[in-house]
Protein backbone atom coordinates (compact mmCIF):
# COMPACT_ATOMS: atom_id res chain seq x y z
CA UNK A 1 0.00 0.00 0.00
CA UNK A 2 1.20 3.36 -0.91
CA UNK A 3 1.35 6.37 2.09
CA UNK A 4 1.94 9.67 2.47
CA UNK A 5 3.04 10.86 5.83
CA UNK A 6 2.22 13.88 7.84
CA UNK A 7 5.40 15.29 8.32
CA UNK A 8 6.73 17.77 10.90
CA UNK A 9 10.13 16.62 11.63
CA UNK A 10 9.94 16.16 14.71
CA UNK A 11 10.03 12.28 16.57
CA UNK A 12 6.52 11.61 16.10
CA UNK A 13 5.94 11.60 12.35
CA UNK A 14 9.30 10.05 11.94
CA UNK A 15 9.18 7.48 13.94
CA UNK A 16 5.45 7.04 12.49
CA UNK A 17 6.99 6.15 9.22
CA UNK A 18 9.28 4.61 10.37
CA UNK A 19 7.15 2.12 11.73
CA UNK A 20 5.19 1.72 8.81
CA UNK A 21 8.14 1.30 6.74
CA UNK A 22 9.07 -2.09 8.74
CA UNK A 23 5.84 -3.11 8.31
CA UNK A 24 6.29 -2.96 4.37
CA UNK A 25 3.95 0.06 3.09
CA UNK A 26 5.54 2.24 0.52
CA UNK A 27 6.15 5.64 1.67
CA UNK A 28 5.29 7.29 -1.55
CA UNK A 29 5.50 11.09 -0.72
CA UNK A 30 6.27 13.29 2.59
CA UNK A 31 3.32 16.30 3.17
CA UNK A 32 4.18 19.12 5.39
CA UNK A 33 2.18 22.02 6.34
CA UNK A 34 4.13 25.16 7.15
CA UNK A 35 1.63 26.97 9.55
CA UNK A 36 2.27 30.60 10.54
CA UNK A 37 0.35 30.43 13.70
CA UNK A 38 3.03 29.32 16.31
CA UNK A 39 -0.04 28.13 18.64
CA UNK A 40 -1.30 25.89 16.15
CA UNK A 41 -3.46 22.85 17.40
CA UNK A 42 -3.34 20.72 14.55
CA UNK A 43 0.75 21.76 13.46
CA UNK A 44 4.23 21.83 14.71
CA UNK A 45 5.90 24.45 13.99
CA UNK A 46 9.09 25.14 15.55
CA UNK A 47 12.02 24.38 12.66
CA UNK A 48 9.53 23.05 10.46
CA UNK A 49 11.37 24.41 6.93
CA UNK A 50 14.10 21.56 7.64
CA UNK A 51 11.56 19.12 6.46
CA UNK A 52 13.02 19.87 2.93
CA UNK A 53 16.35 18.64 4.07
CA UNK A 54 14.97 16.22 6.01
CA UNK A 55 13.28 14.62 2.53
CA UNK A 56 16.63 14.81 0.81
CA UNK A 57 18.17 12.14 3.40
CA UNK A 58 15.47 9.94 3.23
CA UNK A 59 14.74 10.12 -0.49
CA UNK A 60 11.42 10.44 -0.78
CA UNK A 61 9.35 13.32 -2.72
CA UNK A 62 7.76 15.75 -0.29
CA UNK A 63 4.76 17.65 -0.94
CA UNK A 64 4.36 21.47 1.65
CA UNK A 65 1.13 23.70 1.56
CA UNK A 66 1.49 27.31 3.74
CA UNK A 67 -1.73 27.78 5.91
CA UNK A 68 -2.49 30.55 7.98
CA UNK A 69 -2.91 28.48 10.63
CA UNK A 70 -6.77 29.61 11.27
CA UNK A 71 -8.71 26.64 13.70
CA UNK A 72 -10.47 24.96 11.59
CA UNK A 73 -9.80 26.68 8.41
CA UNK A 74 -6.19 25.20 8.37
CA UNK A 75 -7.66 21.68 7.78
CA UNK A 76 -9.00 22.79 4.31
CA UNK A 77 -5.73 23.48 3.15
CA UNK A 78 -4.40 19.77 4.56
CA UNK A 79 -7.01 18.37 2.58
CA UNK A 80 -6.12 20.10 0.23
CA UNK A 81 -2.44 18.55 -0.03
CA UNK A 82 -3.88 15.30 0.89
CA UNK A 83 -6.02 15.57 -2.31
CA UNK A 84 -2.65 16.85 -4.55
CA UNK A 85 -0.85 13.98 -2.74
CA UNK A 86 -3.81 10.86 -3.95
CA UNK A 87 -3.10 12.94 -7.43
CA UNK A 88 0.39 13.11 -8.21
CA UNK A 89 1.72 10.07 -5.96
CA UNK A 90 -1.15 7.76 -6.17
CA UNK A 91 -1.79 7.33 -2.34
CA UNK A 92 -4.27 4.94 -0.75
CA UNK A 93 -3.55 6.55 2.86
CA UNK A 94 -1.89 8.35 5.45
CA UNK A 95 0.35 8.05 8.50
CA UNK A 96 0.47 10.43 11.30
CA UNK A 97 2.46 10.48 14.36
CA UNK A 98 -0.82 11.73 16.54
CA UNK A 99 -0.27 9.89 20.04
CA UNK A 100 -3.08 11.54 22.61
CA UNK A 101 -4.15 14.03 20.42
CA UNK A 102 -8.18 13.10 19.81
CA UNK A 103 -8.06 16.60 18.24
CA UNK A 104 -5.58 15.81 15.75
CA UNK A 105 -6.57 12.32 15.26
CA UNK A 106 -10.31 12.78 14.65
CA UNK A 107 -9.78 15.74 12.73
CA UNK A 108 -7.35 14.09 10.36
CA UNK A 109 -9.57 10.34 10.00
CA UNK A 110 -12.34 12.69 8.46
CA UNK A 111 -10.51 14.07 6.22
CA UNK A 112 -9.27 10.45 5.38
CA UNK A 113 -13.05 9.01 5.36
CA UNK A 114 -14.54 11.60 3.15
CA UNK A 115 -11.34 10.91 0.67
CA UNK A 116 -11.88 7.46 1.04
CA UNK A 117 -8.58 6.64 1.86
CA UNK A 118 -7.22 3.94 5.22
CA UNK A 119 -5.93 6.91 7.93
CA UNK A 120 -2.64 5.01 10.38
CA UNK A 121 -1.94 5.48 13.66
CA UNK A 122 0.85 3.88 14.87
CA UNK A 123 1.43 5.86 17.88
CA UNK A 124 -1.85 6.07 19.09
CA UNK A 125 -2.02 5.95 22.82
CA UNK A 126 1.63 4.57 23.48
CA UNK A 127 2.88 4.76 26.50
CA UNK A 128 5.36 7.96 26.60
CA UNK A 129 8.01 6.02 28.23
CA UNK A 130 7.81 2.98 25.67
CA UNK A 131 7.85 5.58 23.27
CA UNK A 132 11.11 7.82 23.80
CA UNK A 133 13.10 4.05 25.03
CA UNK A 134 12.02 2.98 21.51
CA UNK A 135 13.42 6.25 19.80
CA UNK A 136 16.98 5.59 21.51
CA UNK A 137 17.01 1.54 21.03
CA UNK A 138 16.59 2.56 17.07
CA UNK A 139 19.18 5.09 17.04
CA UNK A 140 16.81 8.27 16.51
CA UNK A 141 19.10 11.12 17.22
CA UNK A 142 16.25 13.47 18.51
CA UNK A 143 16.78 17.46 19.89
CA UNK A 144 14.46 19.46 21.89
CA UNK A 145 13.58 22.43 19.37
CA UNK A 146 10.93 23.92 22.19
CA UNK A 147 9.77 24.48 25.57
CA UNK A 148 6.69 25.81 26.94
CA UNK A 149 5.75 24.99 30.45
CA UNK A 150 7.67 24.95 33.83
CA UNK A 151 10.00 24.08 34.77
CA UNK A 152 11.11 23.70 31.16
CA UNK A 153 13.82 26.56 30.12
CA UNK A 154 16.30 27.60 27.71
CA UNK A 155 18.59 24.56 28.97
CA UNK A 156 16.46 22.21 27.45
CA UNK A 157 17.11 23.44 23.35
CA UNK A 158 19.05 21.09 22.10
CA UNK A 159 19.11 18.72 24.06
CA UNK A 160 19.30 14.95 22.54
CA UNK A 161 16.45 12.74 23.76
CA UNK A 162 18.86 10.19 25.49
CA UNK A 163 18.79 7.93 28.71
CA UNK A 164 19.45 10.70 31.10
CA UNK A 165 16.89 13.39 29.47
CA UNK A 166 14.14 10.60 29.49
CA UNK A 167 15.01 9.92 33.59
CA UNK A 168 14.59 13.83 33.69
CA UNK A 169 11.28 14.15 32.38
CA UNK A 170 9.48 11.02 34.23
CA UNK A 171 11.30 13.09 37.53
CA UNK A 172 9.31 16.06 35.92
CA UNK A 173 6.35 14.08 35.42
CA UNK A 174 6.13 12.60 38.88
CA UNK A 175 6.73 16.33 40.55
CA UNK A 176 4.98 18.72 38.04
CA UNK A 177 2.66 16.30 35.64
CA UNK A 178 4.95 17.20 32.74
CA UNK A 179 3.92 15.06 29.95
CA UNK A 180 7.14 12.86 29.21
CA UNK A 181 6.44 12.83 25.71
CA UNK A 182 5.42 16.17 25.11
CA UNK A 183 2.37 15.69 24.16
CA UNK A 184 0.69 18.56 25.41
CA UNK A 185 2.94 21.06 23.99
CA UNK A 186 5.28 20.65 26.85
CA UNK A 187 8.46 20.72 23.72
CA UNK A 188 8.51 20.04 20.33
CA UNK A 189 11.24 17.98 18.68
CA UNK A 190 13.67 17.67 15.57
CA UNK A 191 14.99 14.47 14.42
CA UNK A 192 18.71 14.97 12.66
CA UNK A 193 19.46 11.22 12.22
CA UNK A 194 17.66 7.74 12.31
CA UNK A 195 16.95 4.91 10.06
CA UNK A 196 15.15 6.21 7.50
CA UNK A 197 18.13 8.74 6.72
CA UNK A 198 20.83 8.30 4.17
CA UNK A 199 22.89 10.39 6.01
CA UNK A 200 22.58 12.39 9.38
CA UNK A 201 22.58 15.89 9.37
CA UNK A 202 23.81 18.67 11.81
CA UNK A 203 22.90 21.92 13.23
CA UNK A 204 25.03 24.93 11.50
CA UNK A 205 23.37 27.62 13.35
CA UNK A 206 20.39 28.61 15.64
CA UNK A 207 18.37 31.30 16.87
CA UNK A 208 16.85 31.57 20.14
CA UNK A 209 13.81 33.48 21.27
CA UNK A 210 11.78 33.26 24.00
CA UNK A 211 11.77 34.34 28.11
CA UNK A 212 10.59 32.37 30.83
CA UNK A 213 9.68 28.70 30.61
CA UNK A 214 8.15 29.30 26.73
CA UNK A 215 11.40 29.03 24.14
CA UNK A 216 11.99 28.47 20.23
CA UNK A 217 14.96 27.08 18.82
CA UNK A 218 15.06 27.81 14.58
CA UNK A 219 18.10 25.88 13.21
CA UNK A 220 19.99 25.30 10.36
CA UNK A 221 20.73 22.12 9.38
CA UNK A 222 23.26 20.38 6.85
CA UNK A 223 24.40 16.98 6.14
CA UNK A 224 26.92 15.23 8.51
CA UNK A 225 29.58 14.04 6.70
CA UNK A 226 31.58 10.67 7.42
Amino acid sequence: MRLGVLFSGGKDSTYAAYLAFKKGYKLSCLISVFSKNQDSYMFHTPSISKVIKQASVMNIPILTVETNGEKEKELEDLKRIIEKAIEEFEIEGIVTGAVESVYQGTRIQNICNSLEIECFNPLWLKDQVELLNELIENKFEVILTSVAAFPLDESYLGKRIDKELVLKLRELNSKFKINIAGEGGEFESLVLNCPLFSQGLKVVSKTIKGSGNSFRMEVEVGNLLY
